[in-house]
C-alpha cells in the first residue's frame, strides 16, 4: 500500500476513534466515511470501518445505523475484492450498492 494512502487510512481511524471516545458520533462518522472510502478494497480496514460505524451508531441511539451496519461488516469481509461501489460512504442511510461521486483528494489517493 502506497505510504500516502495508508497515512490518510490511519489518520482517519485515529481521528475517528477519538472522536468516539469524546462521544461525538456524529464528527466520528465524518472520518468514518472517509475511512470507507478508502479502504474499500482492503477487507479487514473495510470491515473495522462498518464496525466503528456501528458503534458510532450505538453512541447515537440510531437503530438504522446499527442495524444496516450489520450486514455490511459481512459483506465487506466477503466482497471487498470482488466488487464495491466505488465512492459509497458506507452508511445505513444510502444503498450499499450504489457508487457515490469521490473527491479528486480521495480519487489521487486511490490511484
Amino acid at each position: 500500500m502506497q505510504v500516502e494512502l495508508r497515512k490518510a487510512i490511519d489518520e482517519a481511524f485515529v481521528q475517528a476513534r477519538q472522536e468516539l471516545r469524546a462521544r461525538r458520533s456524529a464528527e466520528a462518522m465524518v472520518w468514518l466515511e472517509r475511512a470507507h472510502i478508502l479502504t474499500q478494497r482492503r477487507p479487514w480496514l473495510h470491515a473495522r470501518s462498518h464496525c466503528l460505524m456501528l458503534r458510532a451508531g450505538w453512541q447515537q441511539g440510531d437503530v438504522r445505523e446499527v442495524l444496516g451496519q450489520m450486514p455490511r461488516i459481512l459483506a465487506a469481509l466477503l466482497f471487498s475484492r470482488i466488487w464495491v461501489p466505488i465512492g459509497n460512504t458506507g452508511r445505513a442511510r444510502v444503498s450499499a450498492f450504489q457508487p457515490m461521486p469521490i473527491s479528486e483528494e480521495l480519487r489521487r489517493l486511490l490511484e
